[in-house]
């Protein structure tokens, strides 16, 4: 499908859906973050939370309610009257209308099973519930959609009682009839089936929400939409429950730059979801997911040498669309598959200009160092000297004469580590001894008392992590050991490598390089 006339919005769960996610927790200020990322970027809707769920969903809409939103609508969840209760009396309802958005989205039962088992009622006022909910919103003026739960699950079970349940939401006066996978088992052909059985017969336009359970949420979604649904909703990243909810940022992606459909994002939006998608991971304290489609780290990462050779020459060789068109970037990764091709694109990313010698001196010391257990998919930092040494160069700050660490048991006490150092810097013999909680800690601060007198960029770092693989478990103590260090000056991070048997010369190794890179990078200005 590539008619431009089709017309797809788009609404946004994050906040509410997405939330629900085990490991995760936005403060309120968090979500009014979200909600102007979300409306900067151009969503038509965006689903805030429940009010009345707990006290920062109904805080959240209080303060929501006094900001200004250029592109969206924001919206507000809930759930019908009870079994047995008046709509006039439903608290949930009453909730609804104190958040104060104008569109607010309704869910209820639309699978037997949950209105006989789940609410313990007759089917009759499982159709009722919904009923009455919409027209009591209806007549106090909002604009309703309506989340039919469970709505393909209960069409498999009792097709007539799911169509009644849609029917009488869109009879009441629902503008949306929000078809949900709820559990997320559904497949692309039953989505397909069952959305053109509902358009058929439907007045109003229909909607989709899923749940990725089945690893299907995004194709779930695209494919309704060729069914014939009009609203797709979804949460950035997939956050939700369980596995999660479709990716609106993959699903964005697909309908401008695949399907055509242009308006569902204003124009140029397509170019901030990678933007948006690391906004709201950052938000949410989560890592991005480095291999999501489209905005992820490693979305267009090559590290084949057959991939990174044909991507210098024709870039759609191997890349289904630009990766500036959803702003992310095209990557190299060195590793012992690369050829010369791949160490020519990662040195210019460097800044590096190298000979042929250079490079074929690189690839063969990248193959051997990759045999013994190197990896540089995220050590970039080793990997630029690396390529800096192919080319003949020697660092021309320090050398390292010897170190050594003692690690002293003490009674009742953590143990403590002592380093000593002996360094060479223009000409002078350094000797230096520190301290530190561990043999890591004390090589970093017995290094860094050596050459900071000479190099005050150093004063600048500081080492952020420290992670260590044992790369052959079967040999025991004797196996080779990876370390992974970052480090940061305020301005960039950077990580390097050193692999040994030995964890404290993997360690030293890992760490002289990041001193060095960050001597070969110094800060731009430096912290006062």
């Amino acid at each position: 499908m590539t008619d431009a006339s089709v017309r797809v919005e788009l609404y946004d769960t994050t906040l509410r859906d997405g939330a629900q996610q085990a490991d995760l927790s936005y403060t309120v200020e968090d979500r009014l973050r979200i909600l102007h990322r979300l409306d900067q970027v151009g969503f038509p809707f965006i689903e805030g939370g429940w009010p009345g769920a707990n006290p920062r969903d109904s805080e959240f809409f209080r303060l929501a309610a006094k900001e200004s939103l250029e592109h969206a609508e924001l919206t507000a969840f809930g759930m019908t009257r009870r079994a047995g209760e008046r709509a006039d009396d439903s608290q949930a309802l009453r909730d609804l209308l104190d958040a104060g958005t104008e569109v607010v989205c309704v869910v209820g039962k639309a699978w037997d099973l949950h209105v006989t088992e789940a609410l313990r009622t007759d089917l009759e006022e499982g159709v009722a519930m919904v009923r009455d909910s919409v027209m009591f919103l209806r007549a106090q003026g909002r604009r309703v959609f309506f989340d039919a739960e469970h709505f393909f699950d209960g069409y498999l079970s009792y097709p007539a009682f799911a169509m009644a349940v849609v029917a009488s939401a869109e009879e009441s006066g629902a503008e949306r009839l929000v078809l949900c996978d709820t559990n997320g088992g559904m497949l692309p052909f039953d989505i397909a089936r069952i959305v053109g059985a509902v358009r058929d017969q439907a007045a109003v336009p229909l909607g989709i929400h899923v749940h990725n359970d089945a690893g299907c949420a995004v194709a779930n979604s695209l494919v309704a939409v060729d069914a014939g649904v009009l609203q797709v909703q979804g949460t950035v990243n997939g956050y939700g429950e369980r596995t999660g909810n479709a990716d609106i940022v993959p699903i964005a992606a697909n309908l401008v730059l695949k399907l055509g459909v242009t308006d569902a994002l204003p124009q140029g939006s397509v170019s901030h979801l990678t933007e948006l998608a690391h906004y709201v991971a950052e938000i949410a304290n989560l890592s991005p997911e480095a291999r999501q489609p489209y905005a992820g780290r490693y979305a267009f990462t090559h590290k084949a040498g057959l991939h990174t050779s044909g991507v210098a020459r024709v870039s759609r060789a191997y890349e289904h669309v630009e990766p500036g068109a959803v702003g992310n970037r095209r990557n190299v990764v060195a590793s012992d598959y690369s050829g010369g091709a791949s160490i020519r694109m990662k040195a210019e990313e460097f800044g590096l200009a190298l000979g042929d010698d250079a490079v074929a001196a690189a690839v063969q010391e990248l193959k051997e160092r990759a045999s013994r257990g190197y990896t540089y998919d995220l050590a970039e930092a080793s990997l630029d000297l690396l390529l800096r040494r192919a080319d003949g160069w020697l660092q021309p700050w320090f050398t390292i004469e010897s170190y050594r660490v003692h690690v002293e048991e003490r009674s009742g006490e953590e143990p403590l580590a002592e380093a000593t150092v002996k360094v060479i810097t223009s000409g002078t013999r350094h000797i230096e001894s520190a301290e530190g909680q561990g043999p890591v800690g004390a090589l970093d601060n017995a290094l860094r008392k050596a050459l900071s007198n000479d190099y005050p960029a150093l004063d600048d770092m500081e080492l952020e992590d420290f992670r260590v693989r044992v790369l052959d478990r079967s040999v025991g103590t004797g196996a080779t050991v990876r370390v992974l260090i970052d480090l940061s000056n305020g301005e960039r991070e950077w990580t390097t490598v050193g692999v040994s048997e030995n964890i404290i010369e993997a360690s030293w190794e890992a760490l002289v390089d990041g001193y060095t890179s960050g001597l070969v990078h110094p800060r731009s200005v430096p912290e006062d």
